[in-house]
């Protein structure tokens, strides 16, 4: 038997204002030729189809028309929960029609699915909350999933009767988790659990969560699970939510996050992302692999304190997503920013980082039988740790001065470091 994992898709995501969808459609089309170059027997997509509640029609479509090609017309088995992201009622909505092509969608801790058969014989042979048992076509034993999709406060104590307590998540999980195995697993299947929740070794190192994805931990009770709250007779542990790929344990069992199939965010940058493919036998795992995927965009971080060299850099990596930081004595110029957005056009972000200086002038005094631009520049150094207006700022500022001199001489006149301090926010907010 072999079985894809993947996770987090994040379907609709942008990076700031920049669409991925159609490197999205990249990349899932590269997950389903995997399948069909591998001729796996089933897939498990483990939380985040989606990367918002309300996602477009175009993402949507996305969505069903990848996991349709996976289901290869209900020869193969597809395995979904809702993840952090995702709305639970959302991912159930398309069940009925689903169940034809073997596909089986998860939304809600303790759902029970019902059984059903394909005209391509996935069958579903035995059911409870929270487990299937599914025979596959090509193969002469069961694959066993045990299934528990994200469980914020609310779902929590509706689908599980867990209160929000330190360790009722925990524990209650672990309890469900072995009530199931005890019940239903034995080495005459496959057995596999898959879960979108943040899990780590206890007492090891936490997992860090990735830039911008919302965070799980100890929200509605949803503490870091333990890998020693998995059975002892799961074979491999299927995770979502993290991005980065990890294997976290391997005991009980490899417990693996297959992470996200592109970056999302800059904190991503650099790293490969992939697919685990499980090949299994009854009763145990033979491997499990690591593929990585290739389409998409990188994303690429980097700092210069030279635009020209920012420029060359930039050239060399036409292709990428790019955040840059500057570091200058001086605030980025209007006119450099132009030249750095005109050399790529794939720049998400430019930051501004000014050197910090070993001088300290916020004790200083003003004095105030200064010229209006000196008193300018003396007090925006005590703003701002030392530094220098720049030349572009001080143009701005003496326009200001030219064009309402009446007016500034009254107000600099009665109070003018009142009025230095409005013009500082207004010209540097």
């Amino acid at each position: 038997m072999k079985i894809l994992h993947t996770a987090d898709w994040h379907i609709g995501k942008k990076l700031d204002n920049y669409s991925r969808l159609e490197e999205q459609r990249l990349v899932l089309a590269e997950i389903c030729q995997i399948a069909e170059n591998e001729n796996v027997d089933a897939i498990v997509v483990a939380g985040d189809l989606f990367d918002n509640f309300n996602p477009s029609s175009e993402a949507t479509e996305l969505l069903y028309s990848t996991l349709h090609r996976l289901s290869a017309n209900g020869s193969r088995a597809v395995i979904a929960i809702a993840g952090n992201h995702d709305s639970p009622e959302r991912i159930q909505v398309p069940d009925a029609l689903a169940k034809v092509c073997g596909i089986i969608f998860v939304g809600f801790p303790n759902t029970e699915i019902s059984q059903f058969c394909t005209q391509a014989k996935v069958d579903i042979l035995r059911t409870a909350k929270g487990f299937i048992e599914i025979e596959l076509p090509n193969t002469n034993f069961p694959l066993r999933i045990l299934h528990t999709p994200y469980a914020n406060e609310q779902r929590l104590k509706t689908f599980l009767g867990v209160e929000d307590s330190e360790e009722a998540l925990r524990i209650h999980l672990q309890k469900h988790w072995q009530e199931l195995a005890d019940e239903y697993l034995n080495d005459a299947g496959f057995n596999l659990l898959m879960t979108h929740l943040f899990v780590m070794q206890k007492g090891g190192p936490m997992p860090e969560e990735p830039e911008e994805e919302r965070p799980i931990l100890h929200i509605g009770g949803a503490q870091a699970i333990y890998t020693e709250n998995f059975p002892d007779k799961i074979h491999y542990v299927a995770l979502g939510h993290l991005h980065r790929y990890q294997v976290v344990d391997k005991n009980p069992a490899p417990i693996i996050y297959s992470s996200s199939p592109l970056a999302y965010s800059f904190s991503e940058a650099n790293q490969t992302k992939y697919v685990v493919l499980i090949e299994a036998e009854a009763g145990k795992l033979v491997s499990y692999r690591p593929i990585e995927l290739t389409k998409g965009k990188k994303l690429r971080r980097k700092s210069f304190n030279d635009i020209d060299k920012a420029i060359e850099w930039l050239a060399e990596h036409s292709e990428d997503l790019i955040e840059l930081t500057i570091i200058s004595d001086n605030y980025l110029e209007a006119s450099d920013k132009k030249r750095l957005n005109e050399a790529h056009p794939g720049i998400i972000q430019i930051i501004p980082q000014i050197k910090k200086s070993e001088l300290s002038t916020a004790n200083a005094e003003i004095d105030l039988s200064l010229s209006m631009e000196k008193l300018f520049q003396e007090y925006f150094k005590t703003k701002n740790k030392g530094q220098e207006p720049s030349e572009g700022l001080m143009e701005v500022f003496r326009e200001v001065l030219g064009t309402e001199e009446e007016g500034i001489t009254k107000k600099a006149t009665s109070n003018p470091l009142e009025y230095l301090s409005l013009d500082v926010k207004v010209l540097n907010p």
